[in-house]
């Protein structure tokens, strides 16, 4: 690249800028036959930036700033004058401090993750989506991953950063529709979301999808959070689990909303901790003889009254009760105590609330844009498009999220005849029949095939539960079955 042109640093200053990583961090430069290279970084709290050298002799190499809100650059005659650098910054207030480039460090996701995802069969997206500590090239740090086909830009923001969408563009996967970006020493316990820049200019902030732990409602910011810390003590449960016949043994089952079950009057009529509820339930319901407890809705919601049922946190437990680890002594201790965890499950519809999945990057990302098929009639909700592979990946991958990392033995999914039917609690006109004139949702029906074989693939001993009171058969059972020659 030669000089940078005006227009490209204002993008960057206004937080237009659709590939950062093509102007900010290190480049290689042309200046007619000459070559050198380019140090670049946008901060706009910053009065004077330097670029210190961390690699044998240290070095301060002060900057040149380029543009008055905080565009700095510093040229460089050879590669190898700086292999290794951070910046040292100083703000209007006089004040310091060092930090290293997001932009000099390479992105983590693979050609085969991305293909993986493309096609819909990247099983435990999780692992890569959201937000992971990570080390790269000895720099402790969370990498952040997100899909946003349709966005101008997206940009990290958070604590960490003031929440200004300028600090942080992500970089984009062309083709693919997923950003990513790897921020040093940002650390477990951060508070962030995703600044999406639409197409038609408008800023939409937004939680993580795949964020792991949400704050307390009314607030809604994802937090960082490492889920690989806890050290489960379950492992004579999950051994017999995988040598028992789940399907064909007799199981009796108490349902319970952590919320209500059971209060502290005396301090403020609060809701019991998931450590509290382990013991409390644990030993109600081995008294009254159940072999399982099946759970109203743990994933994030923003409404008490929904029960659960209007997830906004697909991968977070509810930080009402705790903390996911907090959840997973729950599950740990029922386990150690001989009863069996079941989730309620919705992978059928989602509210409306502007935080959350809705029009995600400006577009009807997760739902369907017509509300014939998009909206649905008695829920105020949004219906899941059943027909996007990268839809069906995020529940898919949801589903064993909670298995592989929550031991959790069985989902019993709700509302499956709404997503059964095309006609479900619609008038005459207001729903589109399917390619052959019916009424059936052959894609959704294609998702629960694909869900109970991917689930039953991993996990053949767990409970696969649909409440479906139209009863239409197979919608549960294992694919081997014959049974799925009905659907």
């Amino acid at each position: 690249m030669s000089n940078l042109k005006k227009e490209e640093i204002q993008k960057i200053v206004h937080g237009d800028h659709y590939d950062p990583f093509s102007i900010l961090g290190k480049h290689q430069t042309t200046s007619g036959k000459q070559k050198g290279w380019a140090i670049r970084v946008y901060i706009p709290t910053a009065k004077e930036i330097s670029v210190v050298s961390s690699d044998g002799k240290k070095t301060i190499l002060p900057m040149t700033k380029l543009h008055d809100d905080g565009f700095f650059e510093l040229k460089l005659k050879k590669d190898n004058q700086i292999a290794s650098y951070k910046f040292l910054a100083t703000d209007f207030q006089d004040s310091s401090w060092e930090f290293y480039d997001p932009y000099a460090f390479p992105t983590l996701l693979t050609e085969f993750d991305m293909h993986l995802f493309g096609e819909g069969n990247f099983f435990h997206l999780y692992r890569k989506f959201g937000a992971h500590a990570v080390e790269i090239d000895g720099v402790r740090g969370v990498q952040f991953v997100v899909w946003a086909p349709n966005a101008k830009r997206v940009a990290v923001v958070g604590d960490f950063n003031a929440w200004d969408g300028r600090r942080h563009p992500m970089r984009m996967h062309p083709g693919i529709g997923v950003w990513e970006l790897f921020l040093p020493e940002v650390s477990e316990g951060a508070t962030y979301k995703y600044e999406i820049k639409t197409n038609d200019n408008h800023l939409r902030i937004k939680t993580d999808p795949v964020g792991f732990r949400s704050e307390l409602r009314p607030a809604n910011a994802s937090i960082v959070y490492d889920m690989y810390q806890y050290k489960w003590s379950d492992a004579d449960w999950m051994e017999a689990r995988r040598n028992s016949n789940a399907l064909g043994s007799p199981i009796s089952v108490y349902e319970v909303h952590l919320g209500s079950w059971k209060r502290i009057l005396e301090e403020n009529n609060r809701w019991l901790t998931y450590r509290e509820l382990a013991h409390d339930l644990a030993d109600y319901v081995k008294d009254l003889g159940f072999t399982h407890i099946e759970l109203m809705p743990v994933s994030e919601h923003p409404f008490d009254g929904s029960w659960g049922y209007q997830t906004t946190g697909y991968y977070a437990p509810t930080s009402r009760f705790g903390s996911p680890d907090d959840f997973k002594y729950f599950v740990d201790h029922l386990h150690q105590n001989g009863i069996g965890v079941i989730l309620d499950w919705v992978p059928a519809h989602f509210p409306k609330d502007d935080f959350g999945l809705r029009l995600f990057d400006g577009t009807a990302l997760y739902e369907h844009a017509d509300p014939r098929q998009g909206e649905h009639p008695d829920w105020g909700t949004l219906i899941f498009n059943y027909g996007r592979n990268e839809v069906r990946n995020f529940l898919i991958s949801n589903a064993l999220f909670w298995l592989d990392e929550y031991h959790i033995d069985g989902l019993r999914v709700d509302a499956v005849a709404s997503m059964l039917y095309l006609d479900y609690s619609r008038e005459e006109g207001d729903w589109i029949p399917n390619k052959f004139g019916g009424r059936e949702n052959l894609e959704a029906i294609e998702f629960l095939k694909q869900l109970n074989a991917t689930v039953y693939a991993e996990h053949p001993n767990v409970l696969m539960i649909a409440e479906e009171s139209t009863s239409w058969p197979g919608v549960s059972l294992q694919p081997t079955s014959a049974v799925w020659d009905l659907v």
